[in-house]
């Protein structure tokens, strides 16, 4: 064990969710901004059904962490299908936006890369408070 270091990580919580989807929420009114200032209105819903997928995958892996952590029996693979089939409804759903919708179906993937980013900075934020503090 390194010294200094925290001797728990935090977990994705309830706030740290929260926490997201209200940066997401300000990223989403930001990026539809800029989208439609540039004359790209449908990017900008397109950003916004991103960032939406993105919600909705975080919050399905909550639950879906929380049902099979509360089992007694742990299962790896339907905990692996039920994972797969998730991110691959999400992959379908942003793949046909990008294809039927180009170019600004790529916005659905931009969105969903700034709602991963904006998870991970908010999961982070504990995690170095607790080290400031050490």
């Amino acid at each position: 064990m390194i010294l200094g270091a925290p001797t728990m990580v935090p977990p994705v919580n309830r706030r740290t969710l929260r926490r997201t989807l209200v940066w997401a929420a300000v990223a989403g009114v930001l990026g539809a901004a800029v989208a439609i200032w540039f004359g790209q209105p449908l990017a900008a819903l397109l950003g916004w059904v991103g960032l939406g997928l993105g919600a909705f995958n975080a919050r399905m892996a909550q639950v879906s962490v929380a049902r099979y952590s509360d089992r007694g029996e742990f299962s790896k693979g339907r905990f692996a299908i039920s994972v797969l089939g998730r991110l691959g409804v999400i992959t379908v759903i942003a793949l046909g936006c990008a294809v039927l919708l180009r170019p600004a179906g790529l916005a659905v993937f931009a969105g969903l890369a700034v709602f991963q980013l904006l998870t991970i900075v908010s999961a982070m934020l504990p995690l170095v408070k607790e080290i400031r503090q050490s």
